[in-house]
This record gives structure tokens, sequence and C-alpha cells, in this order.
């Protein structure tokens, strides 16, 4: 009975485990690295996301972004800054529904160099 009950436990754990949330894997630019010009921000995440906001600061405040990727779910998220962006320090932040339907967030952050 109790070895019944123990093997109840560990495959509900082990199902838990295979429906985890989608999780971001790479960004670009990579967290907390130097770089000189941003062409480009993605997410790369292990399962689909529906990113659902993106906003990107600055030195100068917000920064306009322009979405390459719509609202569907992706492995990849693509979007770049509107217009050049000066040196500074930077920070992204970023919303979505993973692939299981929870909500889930996050942030990544560069430096553009002079």
């Amino acid at each position: 009975m109790i070895r019944t009950a123990l093997a109840t436990l560990i495959l509900a754990v082990s199902a838990t485990a295979s429906l985890a949330h989608s999780k971001p894997e790479d960004t670009t630019p990579v967290n907390d690295t130097t770089v000189e010009v941003v062409d480009v921000i993605s997410i790369r995440f292990n399962d689909p996301m529906r990113v659902t906001a993106i906003t990107m600061t600055g030195p100068n405040g917000a920064v306009d972004v322009d979405r390459e990727t719509g609202l569907e779910p992706v492995t990849e998220f693509l979007a770049a800054p509107a217009a050049a962006i000066p040196a500074g320090v930077y920070a992204v932040e970023w919303r979505g529904l993973s692939a299981d339907g929870h909500p889930m967030q996050g942030t990544f952050g560069f430096t553009v160099s002079e």
C-alpha cells in the first residue's frame, strides 16, 4: 500500500515536470554584455511562448520597439529598436503566456558602448 502510494506520487511529480513552463534560453544581445550596436532584440525559449508585451528602457527613458514577431506562440521572439540607440545601459522586459498557459515574465539587460 505504501509502495503504491509512493509510486503514484513519483508518477505525479514526473508528469508535472513534463508540463513545466517555457523558459528563456538565450537573448540577443546576451544578458549583461556590452555591444557596439543593437539591430535586433531576440529571446529564444525552450518551448513556444506567446510574448504579449515587450518594453525597452535606456538612459533617455523608454525606447520604441518594433515587433517583428506577432502574438503567435514561438520559440524565438524578434523585435528591433525603432531607431538607432545611443550609448548607455538598457533593460528589456517581457511578458507572455507559456505553452502550458501560465503567465510568464522576464528581463535582461545590456550596455551599448560609445
